[in-house]
């Protein structure tokens, strides 16, 4: 079946959003009519050319109680019939569980509480998470397919909810951002959720401490579940929109990241696209799409990344070196190339029969 139209639910918290967007555009140029769900806390500045609906529903991770979970699902798939989609891409799978839909559904697995514990606090779930991660589990096997930005967040996904089968792997794709002529500057960067305790900004913190250059950490300090933090020798500039963003990269600066959870990680890969040197925290996800192109250090290390950002910054040639190797792998993440990869699946989906009988047979292929 060619696939005309697709109905997107996006988090409008972060980097899902980005992702949405991006690939939505993607999908326009190739024929396909995107609807985008907007979720959550209102959504950042609309995109210009797309169709985007408000539609002021939960979360998952911050509903106060599953019937509210279900319920948006519910919403989701009477809003997917309204606007007559062929296919609905849920971006939480937790979405899905107990919901009965007319159009084949297929999850994309950004991230979810259950893994987020795992990488960053491991241990038993708290009575909170547990719920959430039992409604992503149900999800998971009552959609048609099942896909994840990396090879190494789908194998913990599958471990972590028994799957019988791995999600499909659909690397994410970003569009370059405009950059202004800049000459290189000799500072440091990170940009994400400073509040996130996956992001282990902390390291960056006690790392500024031991490096003769200034680091700058952009993005907010507290989030909507209520998560804040302060930093003693980072530079926090706030969140701050993408024309600033674009004017830090364009310096080249050298880019760390020192997370213990990341799912495939945005900023990274504008980081590389701008030509900047990585010095990255050695977990599967950031191997897996940065090996050749990156330094790796022990996540908790924070004298390790101080040491190899410092290096970075003295020897100008293994600068140039990392920030080539970098903006080369970049290429092979683009929004084209994630469309057309979804587009395939859409279209393999699509002529399945819409019932619930039919989609619990499929489970999490």
């Amino acid at each position: 079946m060619t696939v005309r139209s697709i109905l997107l639910s996006t988090d409008a918290v972060g980097g899902v959003w980005t992702y949405t967007v991006d690939l939505a555009r993607a999908l326009a140029r190739l024929g396909v009519e995107p609807v985008i769900a907007a979720m959550g806390p209102k959504a950042p500045k609309l995109p210009d050319g797309l169709r985007v609906i408000e539609t002021g529903l939960p979360l998952d991770w911050l509903a106060d109680t599953s019937r509210d979970v279900r319920d948006a699902g519910t919403a989701l798939a009477r809003l997917a019939d309204a606007v007559d989609a062929d296919v609905l891409q849920l971006h939480s799978a937790a979405l899905a569980c107990d919901v009965e839909f007319e159009r084949p559904v297929v999850a994309v697995q950004h991230s979810c509480v259950a893994t987020w514990w795992d990488a960053v606090r491991g241990g038993s779930l708290p009575r909170d998470f547990a719920w959430r991660r039992d409604m992503v589990e149900c999800g998971l096997n009552a959609v048609d397919a099942v896909v994840a930005p990396s090879t190494a967040f789908a194998a913990q996904t599958a471990r972590i909810y028994s799957l019988g089968r791995s999600p499909q792997v659909v690397h994410n794709g970003r569009k370059p951002l405009a950059l202004p002529r800049r000459t290189r500057g000799d500072f440091v960067l990170t940009v994400g959720r400073l509040w996130d305790e996956g992001k282990n900004v902390r390291t960056l913190d006690e790392a500024a401490a031991r490096i003769d250059a200034p680091v700058e950490a952009i993005g907010p300090l507290s989030g909507p579940n209520g998560a804040a933090e302060r930093f003693e020798h980072l530079r926090t500039s706030g969140p701050l929109d993408g024309s600033a963003i674009a004017e830090r990269l364009a310096a080249r600066p050298v880019f760390a990241s020192s997370a213990l959870y990341e799912p495939f990680g945005l900023s990274v890969l504008e980081a590389a696209q701008a030509g900047c040197a990585l010095v990255l925290s050695d977990i599967p996800t950031f191997r897996e799409l940065w090996s050749g192109a990156a330094l790796f250090v022990e996540p908790t290390d924070a004298r390790g990344f101080a040491d190899a950002i410092t290096r970075v910054l003295r020897h100008a040639e293994e600068r140039d070196r990392l920030g080539s190797a970098a903006r080369l792998k970049a290429l092979a993440y683009t929004p084209d190339a994630t469309a057309r990869r979804m587009l395939q699946i859409y279209e393999r989906i699509a002529p399945q029969g819409h019932s619930a009988a039919q989609r619990m047979l499929a489970g999490a292929a």
